[in-house]
């Protein structure tokens, strides 16, 4: 299947249509079918309307006999029976192509999303871009496609509608096209206004829906009970709200008083064309029943024509303007190899990894990061590194994983450039515990089972939860493992915060690395209990490289060496003994928490 999502392709209204058609063929054909056929129901319907009124006139005039109103009741019944049952199967038809289109397009969109590489992320900018394209993306596409299919349908029906009725009155047909073209420049313009201000009016709506989930979710309500702030963030709430719903209200009333009034003179122009009919009627150059069919269709073209066709282009205008968003979100660059599974054939232990003048500033910034940052760390040593926040010990752990690989100068692994490395390679090398790390709301073992998916060993995961002091507490869960945790499905227990913190150092110890990170998961702990963790891992993963990335010093006493980083650069290395007779950074932070230890 030829992939939707295409770096460097300009996205039109023909992807409305061919996307739904790469997924679904035959169900996306079999709508397409049926709104041409639909179209043309409303002209059948006048033809037929106007053979039966004028066979039964006919009839009751004694020049027709009774059996030849059986011909046009037919087509009646037909017509009715067509427009009842094709709602109910095409409602089916709708049903399955969105359900086949959220299993293959979302799954690509969120594949496109998971390949972005990890600046466009941090940009506010990409951010917000990413945000409006990937938010309920099959949605959009259905919309853009039943809005195309509708202006289509629409077309077809005044155009056929058009042809029927001046071939009575050939002036009224071009007399309403005349009245309508405005408007349907009127709507394109309108579109495109609502969709600029749908953006600032997401960026609030997102904020609001922030602060909703504060007032709302269970993660706050000991803090909301404690602290009683329901009512001056309830206020916060309802600003950005009412911020966001008044420019809605405003585009939207600007739309319907243009749209509405306008529609004010097809009416009156229905009429005269109503009232033309009539005369031809009286002069006999109509039959009764093609005056009641083409006056019936007649008023409903004038609806279609002033209002629905209308809607319909501002729908498509705003679509253009999500086009030209997809088109921007597609050529956003790729980490290649982003969706590689872990390579596990790559050594599992290293000699040496070393930074040799390495400078990096994230993008759109001007302050270096790491500032020509000098490091050497030898494989199966456990390290810390220590620093005031912002000193950039985060950052080289982002540069580790491969995350950013646009700095200056080098960082070798056992000689090798780390940028030349296949992504598979990195991942199967890094295995990170983060500060704000994942509490994934699924079964126990499958939590653990995340740090290496290549491999189900119910026993290593015994085993990991063990040693990291989990096992009691997840076999006293109502079913063991295979407990849902958290409070999304039935049934699910929640953990506490340490234990949440436990199973995330857990998912590192499943996973084979050659070097363990710990980039402060503990950081909400007290001092002590961080220590007994940092400890526990230790001890856990002798033989392994590890990092300890923490501004606490108690964890840092149990690394083999200390790097403390300042300013970006390598300030001091060394045991906690060495540091402390240096009298220099390390020893006055010591200083400053020795109380915590005591």
């Amino acid at each position: 299947m030829k992939p939707m999502i295409e770096s460097g392709k300009k996205y039109g209204f023909w992807d409305f249509i061919r996307i739904p058609m790469t997924v679904c063929p035959l169900h996306t054909a079999g709508k397409l079918l049926n709104r041409v056929a639909a179209s043309l129901m409303p002209s059948v319907q006048v033809l037929v309307t106007a053979a039966f009124v004028d066979t039964a006139l006919a009839i009751f005039a004694g020049t027709t006999a009774k059996e030849a109103v059986f011909g046009p009741l037919l087509g009646l019944l037909l017509l009715v029976a067509y427009n009842n049952l094709n709602w109910q199967v095409m409602s089916f038809v709708d049903l399955k192509s969105q359900m086949r289109l959220t299993r293959v397009y979302r799954a690509e969109m969120a594949a496109k999303r998971a390949r972005l590489e990890y600046r466009h992320i941090e940009d506010n900018d990409t951010w917000e871009l990413i945000n409006r394209v990937c938010k309920e993306p099959v949605e959009k596409i259905n919309g853009g496609f039943q809005n195309l299919m509708g202006a289509a349908d629409i077309v077809l029906r005044v155009g056929s509608m058009l042809v029927l009725l001046m071939t009575q009155v050939w002036w009224a047909g071009l007399a309403i096209v005349a009245m309508s073209v405005p408007l349907f420049f009127l709507a394109i313009k309108s579109g495109k206004q609502i969709y600029e201000e749908d953006k600032e009016s997401q960026k609030l709506s997102r904020r609001a829906d922030y602060l909703r989930s504060v007032l709302q979710g269970r993660d706050n309500v000991e803090e909301r009970a404690l602290f009683g702030y329901t009512g001056s963030v309830n206020e916060k709430w309802r600003q950005k709200y009412e911020a966001a719903q008044k420019i809605w209200v405003r585009v939207e009333s600007k739309y319907f008083v243009r749209m509405k009034g306008s529609s004010l003179l097809t009416v009156v122009l229905s009429l005269l064309i109503s009232m033309v009919l009539l005369f031809s009627l009286q002069r006999g150059d109509i039959t009764p029943g093609m005056f009641m069919g083409l006056v019936t269709s007649t008023l409903g073209l004038v609806q279609m024509m002033s209002w629905q066709l209308s809607y319909m282009m501002s729908e498509l205008a705003k679509n253009t303007e999500y086009l030209k968003d997809l088109t921007a979100f597609a050529a956003l660059s790729e980490t290649e190899g982003a969706l590689d599974v872990p390579d596990r054939q790559a050594p599992a232990s290293f000699g040496v990894l070393e930074f040799r003048h390495v400078s990096f500033r994230y993008p759109g910034t001007e302050r270096d990061i790491l500032k020509d940052f000098n490091l050497k760390l030898e494989g199966g040593r456990h390290y810390a590194f220590v620093g005031v926040n912002g000193a950039g010990k985060t950052t080289v752990t982002k540069l580790l994983t491969g995350l950013y690989d646009t700095y200056e100068g080098e960082i070798l692994l056992d000689g090798q450039e780390l940028r030349t490395l296949p992504l598979a390679q990195k991942k199967a090398l890094f295995s990170v515990v983060y500060q704000d790390f994942a509490k994934y709301q699924i079964t126990a073992r499958d939590a653990v089972m995340l740090g290496n998916v290549q491999c189900e060993d119910e026993a290593k995961i015994r085993q990991v939860l063990r040693e990291i002091g989990l096992a009691e507490a997840v076999d006293a869960l109502p079913q063991g493992m295979l407990t849902p945790l958290g409070k999304i499905a039935e049934g699910g227990q929640d953990l506490s915060g340490g234990q949440w913190q436990r199973l995330a150092i857990a998912r590192t110890l499943y996973n084979p690395a050659a070097m363990r990170i710990l980039d402060e998961p503990t950081a909400a702990l007290d001092p002590v209990a961080e220590s007994n963790i940092y400890e526990m891992f230790g001890k856990i993963s002798v033989g392994k490289s590890t990092v300890f990335i923490t501004h606490r010093l108690g964890a840092a006493r149990l690394a083999d060496e200390i790097i403390v980083i300042d300013q970006g650069k390598v300030a001091e290395r060394g045991s906690h003994d060495r540091l402390l007779s240096q009298n220099g950074i390390y020893a006055s932070m010591f200083e400053a928490q020795r109380s915590w230890y005591q």
